[in-house]
């Protein structure tokens, strides 16, 4: 039997007092910024469906910020709902129509998302697709989350 070849992996330690999620870093690895390459965490389960900008009306911004703005909001009173908040999240899905869009707004995208979710960062996947089930949604967000026992 040989020893595995990959890099060594690195769980980014949180202070002694703190629960919840911790990034999973692997040793070598250049540091992720605005994500995380992994997380680890130990409690009750926290899921979203596919989230979208609209708001109690069931409008949508015709802005794509201020949809993803919107989004975001969404998601972090889903995750009230369930008794989890931000710090929580492990996992977040970006599903757009535009990538382009999104890489021409990441200034504006990082100060939105810092406005409603602070600065922790989960692993989160970014992916382009043809359209959503909403004709006039630009983004699309599933979070996952975490609520330590």
């Amino acid at each position: 039997m040989t020893s595995p070849k990959g890099p060594a992996l690195t769980v980014v330690p949180l202070p002694k007092n703190a629960a919840g999620p911790q990034v999973l870093q692997p040793s070598g690895w250049p540091a992720p910024k605005g994500y995380a390459n992994g997380m680890v965490a130990d409690g009750r389960l926290v899921v979203t469906g596919g989230v979208i900008g609209w708001d109690t009306e069931g409008h949508l911004a015709d802005d794509f910020t201020a949809q993803v703005r919107q989004t975001l909001s969404n998601i972090a009173a889903i995750l009230a709902e369930g008794g989890a908040s931000p710090e929580h999240l492990v996992r977040l899905t970006w599903y757009v129509v535009d990538i382009e869009e999104y890489l021409a707004n990441l200034k504006s995208l990082g100060q939105i998302y810092r406005a409603i979710f602070g600065t922790h960062y989960p692993a989160m996947a970014l992916v382009q697709v043809v359209r959503l089930v909403e004709k006039a949604a630009r983004v699309e967000i599933e979070a996952t989350a975490v609520v330590p026992r």
